[in-house]
């Protein structure tokens, strides 16, 4: 590589996807198998291949939300009715492949961080007080990542999911602080871009209404941020970019962040792409 990208550090923030991850019961889950093992199939030079089938809600791992995803009172963002443009074959409108990929800025908000420990607890709900702690220049049409540590949990399922103790997350009044700030994407840990108290589940989503229907915000959930959080970094350049499956409410993606040298000015992220 030249010029800003030498000896630039990239970073994967994607959970790695399996058989029994934690995701949300609401989603279909993830299934791997493989359709064809070598020996199967010989060919005549000895040559085999193996291939396998792979079944996957589009929530599942490491994904973003479309605008698709989340109505209210029947509406989809812009005012559409989602009747309109749903069917048995997804949406001709606000699916995922409608997604412009993102090249640019991304702002770290480490509220783990803030807080001096590396995870925030269980149910704990993340306010725009604790955004406006990470004294963070946030821009319109930058990406905001929101470091609870939640990532370091990956391991643990059902703790992961949280349905019995919750996970930490944006309240209220944190979507409306970043919905104010016209940024185009947010991202997190958990699997719920969402404030989950002990015991409630993903009974509502009023972050999701505020970010997805009202102001045409894009979601990352389930990412692996606790890489970048460990190197301190407050921003970093971000690649986003879903797959485009035509129709869906939310795709996988493999997020990557890209981080300077130290001393490379040049490097410095700018805008979306």
């Amino acid at each position: 590589m030249s010029g800003f990208l030498e000896g630039a550090t990239v970073l994967d923030l994607a959970q790695p996807m399996r058989r029994g991850m934690p995701q949300s019961p609401n989603h279909p889950p993830f299934r791997m198998a493989l359709e064809r093992r070598h020996g199967d199939l010989v060919r005549p030079d000895g040559g085999s291949a193996a291939n396998e089938l792979i079944v996957t809600g589009g929530h599942v791992g490491t994904h973003v939300d479309a605008l698709a995803h989340v109505s209210q009172d029947g509406l989809l963002h812009g005012g559409v009715p989602a009747s309109s443009v749903q069917s048995h074959l997804g949406f001709t409108s606000h699916g995922i492949e409608s997604f412009e990929v993102y090249v640019g800025r991304a702002v770290v908000l480490d509220v783990a961080r803030v807080h001096g420990v590396p995870v925030l607890p269980a149910g704990y709900e993340i306010t725009a007080g604790d955004l406006d702690a990470c004294a963070a220049d946030v821009r319109p049409g930058d990406a905001v990542l929101i470091g609870t540590g939640w990532s370091r949990r990956w391991e643990e399922r059902d703790a992961f999911i949280g349905q019995r103790d919750g996970t930490p997350g944006p309240g209220v009044a944190a979507g409306e602080w970043l919905a104010s700030r016209g940024v185009r994407v947010v991202g997190a840990e958990t699997i719920a871009f969402e404030h989950i108290p002990p015991g409630k589940g993903h009974a509502v989503l009023p972050v999701h209404r505020m970010l997805l229907v009202e102001r045409g915000v894009h979601i990352v959930e389930t990412m692996r941020l606790h890489p970048l959080l460990d190197t301190g970094a407050r921003e970093c350049l971000l690649v986003l970019n879903p797959l485009p499956i035509v129709g869906a409410t939310g795709a996988p993606v493999r997020p990557l962040a890209i981080l300077p040298p130290a001393g490379n000015t040049a490097a410095n992220p700018g805008g979306a792409a």
